[in-house]
């Protein structure tokens, strides 16, 4: 982890012309065999548990990043994941809602990076199954027992980093890729994307009337730090506190977010899907108010959100509730994430399938 890095554009420009050389020597190696690939594409589809994780293991044990795969970094505090588990399981469901609202339209304003996720179509195409895996992926990984024996987030990291490389792989053989954007999922985006998931869901809370105390939020933060090392994200762009994210998330911002079509694009798919699964009394231009207020005017138009501006009166009541919230018992943490994730399930059934 790193408490003191300079994070400068001689820095951040070599970071964008690296990827992760380990999974992509993994990758390119199992690619050259038919076999291999068509066996790894099977284990990638396969329901995660210790008898499917070990499998991969025992195939290729000679790949020390898959023999190390269930291995937590040397400075990774089990005391800080389980408080980070529990903060989840507390807000699970605002951070869920966070995760579309404000994370991943602030990923899409990163324009070049954003080129990966637009040429490969996915999220344009089959945009609501997408988000469904996001949101699986970041529910395994945040669980009570993620990381114990029970948990799946060790493998489910794996295939995310494994699904990286391939993506790397395929979108260089493509002749679709420019050079001058740096490597597809390079590591300074990879940086930027982890701190959407964490450094930014905090500040989403905040704005939104959540207190959470100094405790949780570095919880929370060290939390996502092990799941960004374990996916392949090099050490010294995982920042040891809440001041270096600050000084991260400023550096990635002023270099990368730009206007872009593509950037438009995927966001204009993302708020379709929203809209569509809305369940709520909360009217296209209240949800996309709201998307305003917790992006800022800036990349809000950036992205082409437009909306008339959350009436202030709302915006009160939504952070006084909020607020009010954080002195309601707290509540057994295994059980409100399990009733959490539940109740996620059932809103999408295309999940279902899967589990």
């Amino acid at each position: 982890m790193n408490g003191h890095q300079v994070y400068n554009d001689v820095f951040l420009d070599a970071k964008r012309l690296s990827g992760d050389p380990a999974a992509d020597e993994f990758i390119q190696h199992v690619f050259a065999d038919n076999g291999r690939k068509q066996q790894l594409q099977q284990w990638m589809s396969g329901k995660s548990g210790e008898k499917h994780f070990g499998l991969l293991k025992d195939t290729y044990h000679d790949f020390a990043f898959i023999n190390h795969s269930g291995d937590l970094p040397l400075w990774a505090k089990p005391r800080l994941i389980k408080t980070g588990a529990s903060f989840f399981a507390r807000h699970s469901e605002i951070i869920m809602s966070l995760l579309g609202l404000l994370s991943l339209p602030y990923c899409y304003t990163a324009a070049n990076g954003a080129m990966v996720l637009y040429l490969s179509e996915l999220i344009r195409k089959q945009t609501t199954k997408r988000l469904f895996d996001t949101a699986l992926f970041v529910w395994e990984v945040m669980g009570p027992d993620a990381f114990g024996k029970e948990g799946n987030a060790y493998e489910e990291i794996l295939k995310i980093r494994l699904m990286h490389a391939a993506v790397r792989y395929y979108t260089l053989q493509s002749n679709k890729w420019d050079s001058s954007w740096g490597s597809p999922i390079n590591q300074e985006d990879m940086a930027g994307t982890n701190l959407s998931f964490s450094f930014i869901v905090l500040r989403g809370l905040r704005m939104l009337g959540y207190s959470i105390s100094q405790a949780d939020k570095e919880a929370f933060l060290h939390t996502w730090a092990v799941v960004g090392y374990l996916s392949g994200l090099n050490e010294d762009l995982i920042p040891a506190n809440m001041k270096m994210a600050q000084q991260l998330d400023s550096a990635i911002k002023q270099r990368q977010f730009r206007v872009s079509a593509h950037g438009r694009e995927l966001t204009a798919s993302l708020i379709g899907h929203i809209l569509e699964v809305n369940k709520s009394k909360a009217t296209a231009n209240d949800i996309l108010g709201l998307m305003r207020y917790l992006l800022g005017t800036e990349i809000a138009d950036m992205l082409s959100i437009n909306a008339p501006e959350l009436p202030a009166y709302k915006l009160s009541l939504i952070r006084t509730i909020n607020f009010l919230k954080g002195f309601k018992p707290q509540g057994d943490s295994k059980q409100n994430y399990r009733e959490a994730y539940a109740a996620f399930k059932l809103q999408n059934p295309e999940l279902n399938k899967r589990n």
